[in-house]
C-alpha cells in the first residue's frame, strides 16, 4: 500500500461511522478512534479548535459537551462543515455550527445540563487540517446543575468507558499543567483502562499559566508519570483573548514563541504546540488504522457472510408459515436461555463496569449479605446463662420421688445441653428465608433484563417473564416448604437435621472427646474412693468395738489414708495417671457438697452425711461432727 492508500485510510474510517451511525449501531466493529477525555475547563476544545483553525464550539460553564462529538477533519482546498444529520446542507459560517450543535445537542438531552451518549457526527474541510477523526467526550464534573441527576458523574463515567475501553481507541488525555497532575481526571481515567500507556497520548495544556518557577518539564519529558506514547505541551488562548476575538493563527505564532524563548521548554520547543500535535495525531492514527485494518477486515467479512446466510434463509419465507413460526420462537426461548444462563454465571460478552449485576448480586448475597444476617441475630449472654441454668434444674428435677430416691448428677446432662443448641440452631430460620427472598428478587431482576431482546414482542415478552417468574416462584415455595404434604423439605430440612443430632465429635468441639473421657475417669476414681471409703469406715468401727473390750488393735489393721488432724479431714486420695494440666487447673473443684450414705449395714444410725470436695487431684471428705459448720 503506497502513500496514497495510506493517506486514504482515515476517510475510509470516517465513511464506515457515518454508516454504522446512520442505522444506529456499530456491528460489533471495533473502529479505530482517537477520543479526547479530560475534566472541566481542561482545555479540551480550544485544542480541538486550534486544530481546524476556527472558533465553533459551544463554550460556557460548568458541562458544554453533552453529547460525544464525532469531529472529522479532511484536508480539502475549500474550507466548509458538513453534519451527517443535516445531509446535503453546508455550513460556511462556523457560528452556524456553534449554534446547530447546541441545538441538536437539546434536542436530544433537553436545555438544562441534560447528557446523551448518541455521538453527533460532523466533518470540516479545510486546507488547514490534516485529516484526522476525533471523538470530543463530556468532561469529568462531580456535582449536578441543572435537571442533571444526582449520578452525572456516574453517568459520564459509563460514557467515556464505552469508548476507551475498546482497544483500538487511542486516548488523548488532556491535563492542565496548572493543577496537580497526579489528580488529572483524564490521567486517572487513562490508568485504569490502559495501565501499560500504550494507548494514551498525553496533552499538557494551559503552560504559561503555571506558578512563577514552577514548569512541567519533567512530565514533558516523560520522566514523571511515563506514557509509551509521550506528552506534548499546548498553549492555548486565555478567556480574555477569546472574548476579545484574538484570531486563532496569531494564537498558534504566539504558542511557537512561548516554546522558543521559555528556558524550561527551549530545548523541547520542535516536539512541541499545536502544529506538531496535529501531526503526531495525524501519524498515529493512520498506523493505528494500518495495524488495526486487517483484524477489521476479517471481522467484517465473518459478519458478511454470516449474513449472507440469513438472507439466503429468507429468499423463500412465507410469514403464515407455522413452522417458521415454531423455529423463530424455538430460537428466541433458546436466545433468552442462553442470556439468562450466561448472566447468571458472569460469562456474558456485555460486561457491566458500573455495579454489580446478576449471578455477581446473588454470589454477594451468599458470601456477605447472609454471614452479615447471621452475625446480626441478637444474642444475649446473660439471658442465655439463664436459660441454662433452669435447663439443668429442669432436667434435674426433685431429688425424691415417693420413696425411690434420686441424686443430682455430678456432671450436666447432655439432654440439658441439646435443649439449649436446639434452640440458638432454631434462630437459624429467619435469616435463611431472608437469604432466599434476596436472590428470588435478584432472579427476578436478571430475567425481566434478559428478556429485553424481546421487546418487539411485548406478549411474548410478558408470557416469557410471567413463566419463567412462576417456576421460580414454585422452586422458592419449595426450598422454604411453605407446602410440607406435596413437596420435600429443604431449608427447614436441614435445619431440622441440625436439630436432630449434636456431633460432639467435630473439631468445633476442640478436645471436647478428651476432656470428657478426662472426665469420666475422674468420676470412676472418686467412686473408687467412695468404696475404698466404705471399707475404711467398716475397720474403723472394728477398730472402735476392740477398743471398747480392751483389745490392743494391730498396727498392720489401721487404715492408712485417715489422716486425723486439727481440720477434721478425715479422708484424702489422690489420682494417679492425670494427664497433663495447668496448676490452676490442678486445684480447681469440680463438685462439693453433702454425701449422704444409706443402706450401708456397719454404720449406725443406717444413714450418714459427709462433706466432700471433688478435684482433678483428690477427693477428701469430713467427718460428719463438723456438719454444722459446713451448714
Amino acid at each position: 500500500m503506497g502513500n496514497r492508500g495510506m493517506d486514504d485510510l482515515i476517510p475510509l474510517v470516517n465513511r464506515m461511522q457515518d454508516a454504522f451511525s446512520a442505522i444506529g449501531q456499530n456491528a460489533n466493529l471495533d473502529l479505530p478512534q482517537i477520543a479526547v477525555v479530560g475534566g472541566q475547563s481542561a482545555g479540551k476544545s480550544s485544542v480541538l479548535e486550534n486544530f481546524v483553525g476556527r472558533d465553533f464550539l459551544p463554550r460556557g460553564s460548568g458541562i458544554v459537551t453533552r453529547r460525544p462529538l464525532v469531529l472529522q477533519l479532511v484536508n480539502c482546498p475549500t474550507e466548509y462543515a458538513e453534519f451527517l444529520h443535516c445531509k446535503g446542507k453546508k455550513f460556511i459560517d462556523f457560528d452556524e455550527v456553534r449554534q446547530e450543535i447546541e441545538a441538536e445537542t437539546d434536542r436530544i438531552t433537553g436545555a438544562n445540563k441534560g447528557i446523551s451518549p448518541v455521538p453527533i457526527n460532523l466533518r470540516v474541510y479545510s486546507p488547514h487540517v490534516l485529516n484526522l477523526t476525533l471523538v470530543d467526550l463530556p468532561g469529568m464534573t462531580k456535582v449536578p446543575v441543572g435537571d442533571q441527576p444526582a449520578d452525572i458523574e456516574a453517568q459520564i463515567r459509563e460514557m467515556l468507558f464505552q469508548f476507551v475501553t475498546k482497544e483500538n481507541c487511542l486516548m488523548l488525555a488532556v491535563s492542565p499543567a496548572n493543577s496537580d497532575l497526579a489528580n488529572s481526571d483524564a490521567l486517572k481515567i487513562a490508568k485504569e483502562v490502559d495501565p501499560q500507556g500504550m494507548r494514551t497520548i498525553g496533552v499538557i495544556t494551559k503552560l504559561d499559566l503555571m506558578d512563577e518557577g514552577t514548569d512541567a518539564k519533567d512530565i514533558l519529558e516523560n520522566k514523571l508519570l511515563p506514557l509509551r506514547r509521550g506528552y506534548i505541551g499546548v498553549v492555548n488562548r486565555s478567556q480574555k483573548d477569546i472574548d476579545g476575538k484574538k484570531d486563532i493563527n496569531a494564537a498558534i505564532a504566539a504558542e511557537r514563541k512561548f516554546f522558543l524563548t521559555h528556558p524550561a521548554y527551549r530545548h523541547l520547543a520542535e516536539r512541541m504546540g499545536t502544529p506538531y500535535l496535529q501531526k503526531v495525531l495525524n501519524q498515529q492514527l493512520t498506523n493505528h488504522i494500518r495495524d488495526t485494518l486487517p483484524g477489521l477486515r476479517a471481522k467484517l467479512q465473518s459478519q458478511l457472510l454470516s449474513i449472507e446466510k440469513e438472507v439466503e434463509e429468507y429468499k423463500n419465507f412465507r410469514p403464515d408459515d407455522p413452522s417458521r413460526k415454531t423455529k423463530a420462537l424455538l430460537q428466541m426461548v433458546q436466545q433468552f436461555s442462553v442470556d439468562f444462563e450466561k448472566c447468571i454465571e458472569g460469562s456474558g460478552d456485555q460486561i457491566d463496569t458500573a455495579e454489580l449485576s446478576g449471578g455477581a448480586r446473588i454470589n454477594r448475597i451468599f458470601h456477605e449479605r447472609f454471614p452479615f444476617e447471621l452475625v446480626k441475630m441478637e444474642f444475649d449472654e446473660k439471658e442465655l446463662r439463664k436459660e441454662i441454668s433452669y435447663a439443668i434444674k429442669n432436667i434435674h428435677g426433685i431429688r425424691h420421688l415417693g420413696s425411690v430416691p434420686r441424686r443430682t448428677g455430678l456432671f450436666t446432662p447432655d439432654l440439658a445441653f441439646e435443649a439449649i443448641v436446639k434452640k440458638q440452631i432454631q434462630k437459624l430460620k429467619e435469616p435463611t428465608l431472608k437469604c432466599i427472598d434476596m436472590v428470588v428478587s435478584e432472579l427476578t431482576s436478571t430475567i425481566q433484563k434478559c428478556s429485553h431482546k424481546l421487546a418487539q414482542y411485548p406478549m411474548l415478552r410478558e408470557e416469557m417473564e410471567r413463566i419463567v417468574t412462576q417456576h421460580i416462584r414454585d422452586r422458592e415455595n419449595r426450598t422454604k416448604d411453605q407446602f410440607p404434604v406435596r413437596l420435600s423439605m429443604q431449608v427447614l430440612l436441614l435445619i431440622d437435621i441440625e436439630l436432630s443430632y449434636m456431633n460432639t465429635n467435630h473439631e468445633d468441639f476442640i478436645g471436647f472427646a478428651k476432656r470428657l473421657a478426662s472426665s469420666r475417669g475422674i468420676v470412676y476414681r472418686a467412686y473408687s474412693c467412695f468404696f475404698l471409703f466404705y471399707s475404711a469406715q467398716q475397720r474403723i468401727n472394728q477398730m472402735n468395738k476392740k477398743k471398747t473390750a480392751g483389745n490392743q488393735v494391730p498396727r498392720s489393721e489401721m487404715p492408712t489414708f485417715i489422716s486425723p488432724n486439727q481440720y477434721s479431714l478425715i479422708g484424702n486420695i489422690g489420682f494417679q495417671g492425670k494427664p497433663e494440666r495447668g496448676v490452676n487447673d490442678r486445684y480447681k473443684v469440680i463438685r462439693k457438697g453433702w454425701l449422704t450414705i444409706n443402706n450401708i449395714g456397719i454404720m449406725k444410725g443406717g444413714a450418714k452425711e459427709y462433706w466432700f470436695v471433688l478435684t482433678a487431684e483428690s477427693l477428701s471428705w469430713y467427718k460428719d461432727d463438723e456438719a454444722s459448720s459446713f451448714k
